[in-house]
């Protein structure tokens, strides 16, 4: 175990989950009472449904981070949606603590980006914008709010989990996204990310947690469903959408 990083792993105590909730029915957690973080930057990957942003919902949650996104200091709620898996959950955290920290989701991203004009300076927004790309988030394309974000509020020696962040970004955007946190990584910073990304994925050193087949494994970058799929895609294009849209897959 790691204990350079800001969290090294984590337990979860299960009788402390209502044995009625459908957390239990969820195959790749089901069981699992300790998960351990060897490097800086941690992804997980799997099918739609297999878990992933459900633990780093709870992880976040854990953290004392508001589970729809944001940081420590963040304190809004449109929804209360988010499990109760982080009740039965403790984080084993390492002899540092970071000077920063952050929760992005893709989904809840406008809510996040609607609360941090509520949280401006209201005499000086230019001041606090800066942190944000300069302007507000709400004037910037999806894609270029997530960057903004990344770019100018994501500084060195932070705790960062990233839901999807690829969700709005284009391919080349998402290698600015690969750079930026490789960059982060390198200075201390430490990052749990759930993605389908096989740009993201290919950030050299990371450690890559699946979900898939029921279990939670730890694969290489080319075993990866992302990876696969995409290379397959790229080098039999023509063969696999004939033997695609000649059956009825909808």
């Amino acid at each position: 175990m790691n204990g350079s990083l800001f969290v090294n792993g984590l337990t979860i105590d299960w009788n402390q989950i209502d044995p009625d909730s459908y957390l239990h029915e969820i195959e790749a957690l089901h069981g699992v009472n300790s998960i351990s973080f060897e490097k800086p930057v941690t992804f997980f990957v799997g099918e739609n449904g297999t878990g992933k942003s459900t633990l780093l919902e709870a992880i976040a949650s854990a953290y004392g981070m508001n589970p729809e996104g944001g940081s420590r200091d963040f304190r809004f709620s449109t929804r209360d949606t988010h499990s109760a898996l982080y009740e039965g959950m403790v984080l084993k955290k390492g002899y540092r603590r970071p000077k920063d920290n952050f929760f992005l989701r893709a989904e809840s991203f406008y809510n996040v980006a609607t609360q941090v004009e509520e949280y401006r300076d209201g005499d000086e927004p230019e001041i606090y914008y800066r942190r944000y790309g300069g302007r507000s988030l709400h004037e910037q394309s999806h894609g270029e709010s997530f960057l903004a974000l990344m770019q100018n509020r994501f500084q060195g020696q932070g705790f960062y989990l990233l839901d999807e962040p690829e969700a709005a970004l284009s391919p080349q955007r998402q290698l600015t996204l690969l750079i930026c946190m490789h960059r982060l990584a390198e200075a201390g910073s430490q990052f749990l990310i759930a993605t389908h990304s096989p740009i993201l994925l290919g950030l050299p050193e990371a450690e890559i947690l699946s979900f898939d087949e029921g279990t939670l494994h730890p694969i290489e970058y080319e075993e990866t469903e992302s990876y696969q799929v995409t290379e397959m895609f790229l080098n039999h294009r023509e063969y696999l959408l004939k033997r695609l849209l000649d059956e009825t897959v909808c």
